[in-house]
């Protein structure tokens, strides 16, 4: 007799009470999770994943949120009618989840420390050093160096990725029998990424714990995922094996989301395919199938809903479209190719709009080691890092979490002092001072939307305020036509300026950030993590917007991010730090084609192709040991206590950097070992 279902979701549906009406967010959703089973659950934003993961662990609002089931079983348990306080006991202990946004997640008034022992305490009933010899584990499970230091700091000390590993480890704190992760990897870098993702896969296969992991990265679910949810505007559009869904998609929908992917393994050709148009408006959907308006295969039997209905027999793979089996054989070529648009990027090399000349960040920080002693020191977050960025050239920023890629960026926009180093803008000088007259042409897209758009304000006001301050709209009726032209254009509904940023989801809110930087039409933005949030339809649509501004206006970019697909489509250089310090700079062809450094092997080894059979398949460099201590670096290469080709002389000095090829340069000793 075969083992029910560790949960089991029948006809789940979620209603939303808005003061402009009902939204039904979730719409007759049902799945099955086993023991030991990772299913993940990808889809636009907005379309209903993380809304389905916070109905099953009941987080939703009951005032607004309004749940409908035929059953929720848990371990064979329906907990649709369970009170409060018995789901206390199941949350955290049985069922844990992983939040999307750290900082909004994390209690800013507690330490690490107390947040990490708080369910180990409460439901495991450790004791108080128990408990802290457990957290301090969990945080080195996670990759967080020097724990025992970290347990007293507060999540604001901690970089988004790291605050994202401190997610983590709670969410694993307690071994629990099911872990929901609404996007856990999508604030860290690559190699953290694949050390957290085995984790949770050597955690499935070995204490028989089932993963739902909800996300945009389709590489991550290719790597990992056994079963595939792919949902649209509320509703279950096609699941099954994750091999079936990649290897013989049959719904336009999910074709259209893997033709949007950039992949490591292709040659960059041109803009990246789309599929046009927006979610509907679920306030409002449409009757009959609901990706009808924006399905290349779209026809008159669609103005009726297609069921969920299984594709060929004993193979799991469920599909609701009139059309699969055509769709299945035709693929891709159901849309239309848009490279033949597609016009190289001129970078005009006469004067670089920025210039970057030894610029160095420091920060001095204390923490208490003891009752009565307290132990201080500096972090080079930058150390001596030399660029130049032209009109029209993308440069991007890669490296590990906590590499010094945003401190560049906070650096250069004078939002930290710069210690040290030289900084020009159009050949000024730029500093303390002179920084505040080029506001308007330099512009910021944050990592975390949430906590830079003011939650006082609506979208409508957030977007119109650069607009009155630097007087480039005076008349209120313009600046109005203004905010939903940018709306519009960053993939939004015009309606939505009368929304708050928490009324949005996370994707939402990273669009409005964007549209915020672009209303300015500066000179320079300084992308920090832009599209980390973003699913990866609208990924596309954002970075061919931003290519289509930077050819028509010739805007630069430093483009600072941990998706290495995403750097090598949009960036003409790359610049490759970690500790501070570069490892290696140059043209991006070149780096992802020829690189010279192990660290930028390993970086590149570690990013996941959206294809189960390459994926699982290939050889990866798996970088050995801790990252260590920005307080306390190696001496010599500060990559020399992970590099895998190490000798003592990596130890004795730091590599400078050494131009091999054109303008490639690498800051490495023994550079056959990157090769």
């Amino acid at each position: 007799m075969s083992q029910p279902p560790l949960l089991d979701v029948r006809n789940l549906q979620v209603e939303f009470k808005l003061k402009n009406g009902t939204v039904r967010a979730v719409d007759n959703v049902s799945f099955q999770v086993n023991r030991g089973e990772f299913l993940s659950i990808v889809g636009e934003s907005g379309c209903g994943k993380s809304v389905t993961a916070l109905s099953i662990m009941k987080l939703l609002p009951k005032r607004v949120a309004e749940i409908k089931a035929d059953y929720v079983k848990f371990d064979g348990q329906d907990i649709t009618n369970l009170s409060e306080n018995e789901m206390r006991k199941i949350r955290g202990r049985r069922m844990s989840m992983i939040f999307q946004e750290p900082m909004t997640s994390l209690n800013p008034v507690l330490t690490i420390g107390d947040q990490l022992t708080e369910p180990l305490i409460t439901h495991l009933e450790m004791s108080e050093e128990e408990a802290n010899n457990r957290a301090i584990e969990l945080l080195n499970m996670v990759g967080i160096p020097e724990p025992e230091k970290r347990l007293t700091q507060y999540p604001h000390q901690f970089s988004g990725g790291m605050r994202q590993r401190v997610m983590i480890a709670i969410g694993l704190a307690c071994e629990p029998d099911l872990i929901i992760a609404d996007e856990p990897t999508t604030a860290l870098d690559v190699t953290i990424q694949a050390q957290i993702l085995e984790l949770l896969k050597d955690i499935c296969n070995r204490l028989g714990v089932a993963i739902i992991m909800i996300t945009h990265n389709l590489g991550v679910v290719a790597a990992y995922a056994d079963k595939v949810n792919v949902m649209y505007a509320a509703r279950i559009v096609e699941k099954g094996g994750a091999s079936e869904i990649f290897g013989k998609p049959s719904h336009p929908y999910t074709i259209g989301l893997l033709r949007s992917v950039p992949r490591m393994d292709k040659k960059r050709g041109g803009r990246l395919a789309t599929i046009e148009g927006l979610p509907p408006n679920l306030m409002a959907p449409p009757s009959g199938c609901r990706f009808k308006p924006r399905c290349p295969m779209a026809a008159d039997t669609c103005d009726s809903s297609p069921e969920l209905k299984e594709r060929s027999k004993g193979k799991n793979h469920f599909t609701a479209c009139f059309y699969s089996d055509e769709a299945n054989k035709k693929g891709a070529s159901i849309y239309v190719s848009d490279k033949d648009k597609f016009k190289p990027i001129k970078v005009k090399k006469d004067k670089p709009v920025l210039s970057v000349r030894g610029l160095k960040q420091h920060f001095g920080v204390s923490f208490r080691s003891g009752w009565l002693s307290s132990v201080s020191g500096t972090v080079k977050a930058v150390d001596d890092i030399s660029f130049d960025v032209y009109p029209g050239e993308t440069v991007g920023l890669v490296g590990e979490s906590g590499c010094g890629k945003t401190s560049v960026g906070r650096a250069i926009l004078h939002l930290n002092l710069p210690t040290g180093g030289e900084l020009k803008f159009n050949e000024k000088e730029l500093n303390q001072k002179s920084v505040a007259l080029v506001r308007q042409d330099m512009q910021v897209i944050f990592q975390d939307p949430f906590s830079s758009l003011n939650p006082r304000m609506t979208i409508g006001q957030i977007l119109e305020e650069p607009l009155k301050v630097h007087k480039i709209e005076t008349d209120e009726v313009a600046r109005l036509k203004r905010v939903s032209e940018l709306l519009t254009k960053v993939g939004l509904y015009p309606y939505m300026r009368d929304r708050y940023p928490h009324e949005l989801s996370g994707g939402q809110r990273q669009r409005v950030g964007i549209a915020r930087a672009l209303c300015m039409e500066p000179k320079i933005i300084i992308c920090d993590e832009p599209v980390s949030a973003l699913d990866v339809s609208v990924q596309a649509q954002i970075i061919n917007l931003l290519e289509d501004l930077q050819r028509e206006l010739g805007i630069a970019y430093l483009f600072i991010a941990h998706d290495l697909a995403v750097v090598k489509h949009i960036s003409h250089k790359v610049i490759v730090m970690y500790l501070g310090k570069v490892m290696e700079i140059g043209d991006s062809d070149t780096i992802y084609g020829e690189p010279k450094h192990p660290y930028t092997k390993a970086l590149l080894d570690a990013a996941p192709i959206p294809d189960p059979n390459i994926e699982r398949g290939r050889e990866k460099i798996i970088l050995k040991g801790e990252l260590p201590s920005p307080l306390n670096p190696p001496k010599g290469c500060v990559f020399s206590s992970r590099c895998n080709f190490v000798t003592e002389d990596c130890r004795k000095a730091s590599p400078e950097l050494v131009d091999f090829d054109n303008n490639h340069l690498a800051a490495c000793i023994n550079i056959e070992g990157g090769k």
